[in-house]
């Protein structure tokens, strides 16, 4: 299995100490922890979209190619890019930018995103949302992939012979899918015959878990082998202690914290409790031992190589304290146990689901 740390750069105040960060203590703090992650041996960081408060990620690319200068090696991603409300050619020249002053460290996850505030901001309606992604996706392949496009859809105006600059750095930027909430999103990987990434947070396994068989049965509809699909997972919030019990007393209040905000509310999640999201959501709060079987399990039913956590809103000791033994106890048996094509050192991007 490999890694990804990411963050959504939610900035509330510390459920325990009160503190409240400063924006810009906030992008210190998520540039300080993408060079741990690397220095820790995370194959990836991410940076999440959100468009308002108390989210400061509205510039994804900007944030990772600030990243990308403080680190060499880790692979950056977007979790999630919002191309949905985003007009494609804006989106081809920032990332192809990246692409080239990370050397080629870039992967986008695509998505619709699940805070609806962005869609009177861009002018999109909410009921529009998956066939605007489809349509916006469709021509950003195309800028990527062809020189003097010409192109007319519904939701921006129409191209005449655009080529757009710079080209991307590699021969082609990999793309995964993000998956929440819709057949819909997997369906556009499947048609495509590219990775997905399961959401994993605010829902029980068996929701997700229906998402990732329609994507692989729809691989096949599509002539991809299935046997060949690319899945990665986030999930729910990491604490780690010497003991479960320590581990949910000391992650409580962030817990409470997190549940509370409005976005969080938006997810509808089901759990009634921190208790509730352990036993049977994807929180992963306990000894090593625990999350170590927690994860075993989910991968049983998912089949990811990849796995994606984060550690946003603890104090900065925490967090560090959290990567460390995530790194140290964690991430090496997990290695051991799950095989992983992806990302290996032979190629930089994750291996197509096509035949």
């Amino acid at each position: 299995m490999k890694f990804a740390l990411f963050t959504l750069m939610m900035n509330i105040p510390n459920a325990v100490t009160g503190e409240t960060w400063t924006a810009q203590q906030k992008f210190h703090n998520v540039l300080q922890q993408a060079v741990f992650a690397e220095k820790l041996g995370f194959e990836a960081y991410g940076v999440g979209e959100r468009h308002g408060r108390p989210f400061l990620s509205s510039s994804p690319p900007v944030v990772l190619t600030a990243i990308a200068a403080r680190t060499s090696s880790i692979r950056l991603l977007t979790t999630v890019t919002v191309l949905s409300v985003l007009d494609p050619v804006r989106v081809a020249e920032d990332y192809a930018t990246l692409d080239h002053l990370s050397v080629g460290r870039l992967e986008l996850i695509i998505g619709k995103g699940n805070d609806p505030r962005h869609y009177p901001l861009f002018g999109v309606k909410e009921e529009e949302q998956w066939d605007s992604l489809a349509e916006r996706y469709a021509l950003l392949k195309r800028l990527w992939n062809e020189e003097n496009v010409t192109w007319e859809g519904r939701y921006r105006a129409p191209l005449h012979h655009v080529t757009t600059e710079p080209r991307p750095y590699q021969s082609s930027i990999p793309v995964w899918h993000g998956s929440a909430s819709s057949t819909r999103s997997t369906e556009l990987a499947a048609q495509y015959g590219e990775p997905i990434f399961s959401s994993n947070t605010f829902h029980p396994k068996a929701k997700y878990k229906a998402l990732i068989d329609h994507y692989r049965e729809r691989l096949a509809y599509y002539g991809h082998d299935p046997q060949k699909a690319v899945v990665g997972a986030g999930a729910g919030r990491l604490y780690l202690a010497d003991t479960s019990e320590e581990a949910v007393r000391r992650y409580r209040p962030y817990y409470d914290a997190f549940t509370s905000t409005a976005s969080a509310q938006h997810n509808q999640s089901p759990f009634k409790d921190l208790e509730d999201n352990i036993k049977n959501g994807p929180a992963l709060v306990g000894s090593k031992d625990f999350v170590i079987e927690k994860i075993l399990n989910y991968h049983a039913a998912y089949g990811n190589q990849v796995l994606s956590i984060s550690v946003d809103g603890l104090t900065e000791a925490e967090q560090k304290e959290q990567l460390e033994r995530f790194a140290e106890d964690i991430m090496p048996v997990l290695r051991r146990e799950i095989p992983s094509t992806v990302w290996n050192k032979d190629s930089r991007r994750p291996q197509p689901a096509i035949n």
